[in-house]
């Protein structure tokens, strides 16, 4: 069957009234799942997988594939208004989102995150209808020396993090490269920074750090200075964009639309990934790049349009090779093989109303999560207007909740307090918590990925230098790492000239 076939089942599929009502309910839980703090997508998606046995499969992952993307769209209004990041690929958004909130701006940070997170979705949904068939063997061409020559371009990127002294953030990612190896090592079987204790020895899940250095640092502060007024931070403000704001939105939207689909069409990088390349980015080519980390409209729009167009960009994999991109799609993986449909390459063949059905069905997800969101933002803003007391007991609350429903360990709500005084201690000391998070996300992929190069490759290091993507990705890296120093060097002569004369 070709596409021009297959899309038209896909439509009939998608456009049913079982389709639509699906859609529908799977975006709606979606958003409310992601706006909780610390409750993702992957719990809610493995408790529907018993519900939906008796469905029809392609039915069962629409609405799946609605609750992953819907969690996406909405995670970012618990980053926005309390610094606690509702999933993982949403934690960039917190870096430009609150600072907005605490100005008085809630209302506005929201509408760009709805209309970024609505471009992103769609465009990566057009993309992934055009190129779906010849990205999955772009998908394949990345291997471990092209992973690791990523997760190292990624590294480079930790100065951009930095509020100013670059020192602070490499020490920063540091700390998080020693967090990321706390455990037992896959490979060999000893164990890592675990001090004899069992508990440790599955290592520290990412949210227990991520609620830790951003909810649990944000409600220190809040407790510590709690005469200070809050009359701006319970300000909402207007939903009302600017031209000016559309300007800025327009040139992310558009460059992170693209690249957050590749990054999501890559296994193993997803959404949150994908949201700190595409903030990382926007913050280099910026003209004005000391606006970032202070509530600039372009630090709000691009890890919104990333982390959404990598959400539909992980179906190319999850789908065309049957290799799940994250941990999400991974459950989705299980739920497709518990349904006994086997995705890989002929599924799009042998069943061509299910693949182009979920794809088709993602159009109108991003049409129905646009139109939830926008008229909801005054009502989700108040938030802000709940009592601080209040508000500091629901997000430890949450925060706690969330930690817990991933181990069911304790232990894990004792780290979240410990992460929770590092952070606060971070921010009296001005050691900026973002290079800390993005090494502890790139530092276990890129260990992982540079031990497969060197067991398939006979612990051969030339092998990253003879793949042509792995060599420039590694070429850029370097070129990234040292133009901002010769920059810093050559700005610094000037004035020292200048000061001469």
């Amino acid at each position: 069957m070709g596409n021009i076939e297959g899309i038209l089942s896909g439509l009939q599929v998608a456009l049913s009234f079982q389709g639509i009502m699906f859609v529908f309910l799977g975006v709606l839980a979606g958003t409310f799942i992601g706006m909780m703090p610390g409750l993702g997508p992957i719990s809610a998606i493995a408790i529907m997988i018993p519900l939906t046995y008796s469905m029809d499969p392609t039915i069962a992952l629409v609405l799946m594939a609605g609750v992953y993307y819907g969690a996406v769209f909405g995670g970012s209004t618990s980053s926005i208004l309390l610094n606690a990041p509702g999933i993982s690929g949403t934690v960039a958004t917190s870096f430009d989102g609150y600072p907005m909130a605490q100005r008085g701006e809630a209302g506005k940070a929201l509408a760009i995150a709805a209309i970024a997170s609505f471009t992103g979705g769609t465009v990566s949904v057009i993309l992934l209808m055009l190129f779906a068939p010849v990205l999955s063997s772009v998908a394949i061409v990345f291997g471990p020396p092209e992973y690791f020559a990523l997760m190292v371009l990624g590294l480079t990127a930790i100065a951009s993090l930095s509020d100013g002294s670059t020192i602070k953030a490499l020490i920063s990612a540091v700390l998080g490269i020693i967090a990321v190896t706390v455990g037992m090592d896959t490979q060999t079987g000893t164990t890592r920074f675990t001090f004899g204790n069992s508990n440790l020895l599955e290592g520290i899940d990412f949210l227990v750090v991520a609620l830790g250095l951003f909810a649990l640092a944000e409600v220190c502060n809040l407790i510590i200075n709690r005469k200070q007024s809050t009359q701006d931070q319970k300000a909402i403000g207007s939903l009302k964009l600017t031209k000016k704001d559309l300007k800025d939105m327009s040139g992310p939207m558009s460059r992170q639309s693209f690249l957050g689909f590749i990054l999501g069409v890559l296994p193993g990088a997803g959404a949150t990934i994908a949201s700190f390349i595409g903030y990382i980015t926007e913050k280099k080519i910026a003209k004005k790049p000391e606006e970032f980390g202070k509530g600039a409209v372009k630090g709000v729009a691009s890890p919104e349009t990333a982390n959404n167009a990598a959400t539909s960009g992980a179906f190319v994999p999850l789908l065309s090779l049957g290799i799940p991109g994250s941990g999400t799609t991974a459950v989705l993986l299980g739920a497709l093989l518990v349904m006994d449909i086997q995705p890989g390459p002929l599924l799009m063949e042998e069943q061509p109303q299910l693949f182009w059905g979920v794809i088709i069905s993602m159009y109108i997800g991003n049409l129905f999560l646009l139109i939830l969101n926008l008229p909801l933002i005054p009502y989700i803003a108040k938030i802000l207007a709940i009592p601080r007391p209040m508000l500091i007991s629901l997000v430890i609350m949450f925060s706690m909740i969330g930690v817990y429903t991933i181990s069911f360990n304790t232990f894990d709500l004792y780290l979240l307090l410990i992460f929770g005084v590092i952070g606060y201690l971070m921010r009296l000391t001005s050691f900026p918590a973002a290079p800390f998070i993005l090494a502890f996300i790139l530092g276990g992929m890129m260990e992982e990925s540079f031990r497969q190069a060197m067991t398939i490759n006979n612990n051969d290091l030339t092998v990253f230098f003879t793949k042509p993507i792995s060599l420039s990705l590694l070429i850029v890296a370097l070129l990234s790492f040292v133009i901002p120093i010769f920059q810093s060097y050559r700005a610094k002569r000037k004035e020292a000239a200048g000061n001469a004369q």
